[in-house]
């Protein structure tokens, strides 16, 4: 919290909490959040670019304060839903989808409370990624049991995400990298690699077939012996319009020099 604000008790007000305070809001008491161990911080960045680049995803951030009255200020570590539309101040709707990771001296009883507190805001899961014990995210949707996804299994968020994630995204950089690739390149209209190589393979076999055909008009015109000057061979064979190039193909046994392929019908 700001140095003026450090030494006064509460209660606060979400407005008296300056941008990267180490503080939230519950009902107006000041709980601290201190700075994130290396492996939270690794694995909140793993986890937020497989998530941020799903191609369903509208808008996703870190550590977003979201505010939904002057008394709460909640901080998700990963956080998923419509863009926030304040300039300035905190985000007022919470997100639909919250990532908190868990590590080293989590408060379990601040944890569920957080939870809580944003399903009754309008969040519809929260993941909990726990980085003591065994790899496992914990799934938490309002009104159901817990659910456990253990490092072998996906974690899904209907309407929210196109794209199962596996848990090993946020433990494993390389399992977040082949996810944001994928996520990449459906963004773009692939579905995965294999399509953009076979889209590289179609286009050179594509532009194969254009330079065989601009070859071919060169042949039939220098076959029957007409003069072909530079400019003439050169527009032939840099042309890349293969509709173009079989009308000169069609015309080339016809014409009485070479530059009449040229000419289109009036």
């Amino acid at each position: 919290m700001s140095t003026r604000y450090q030494l006064q008790t509460g209660p606060f007000r979400a407005s008296q909490i300056a941008d990267g305070d180490p503080y939230e809001l519950a009902n107006g008491h000041a709980i601290q959040c201190l700075p994130a161990r290396a492996d939270h911080a690794e694995s909140n960045l793993a986890g937020g670019a497989a998530l941020e680049t799903d191609p369903d995803v509208e808008w996703a951030g870190v550590d977003v304060g979201y505010s939904p009255d002057e008394g709460k200020l909640r901080g998700a570590d990963l956080g998923l839903g419509e863009r926030p539309t304040e300039k300035k101040g905190w985000a007022k709707k919470a997100p639909r989808l919250v990532v908190e990771v868990a590590g080293v001296g989590q408060d379990e009883e601040s944890l569920q409370e957080k939870i809580e507190e944003f399903f009754a805001a309008g969040t519809e899961i929260v993941w909990v990624v726990r980085l003591l014990g065994p790899r496992r995210v914990e799934v938490y949707e309002p009104g159901q049991p817990v659910a456990i996804r253990n490092a072998d299994e996906e974690l899904t968020a209907p309407g929210i995400l196109r794209n199962p994630l596996s848990v090993m995204a946020f433990f494993e950089r390389d399992v977040s990298h082949a996810a944001t690739l994928r996520n990449l390149l459906q963004r773009k209209g692939f579905e995965d690699l294999e399509a953009v190589l076979e889209s590289g393979r179609e286009k050179g076999r594509e532009e194969g077939k254009v330079a065989g055909m601009a070859s071919s008009v060169v042949t039939v015109l220098a076959g029957r012996n007409l003069e072909l000057a530079d400019a003439v061979r050169e527009r032939i064979l840099t042309c890349r319009d293969a509709d173009v190039l079989q009308r000169w193909l069609t015309r080339a046994g016809n014409v009485a020099t070479a530059e009449e392929i040229f000419y289109e019908p009036a």
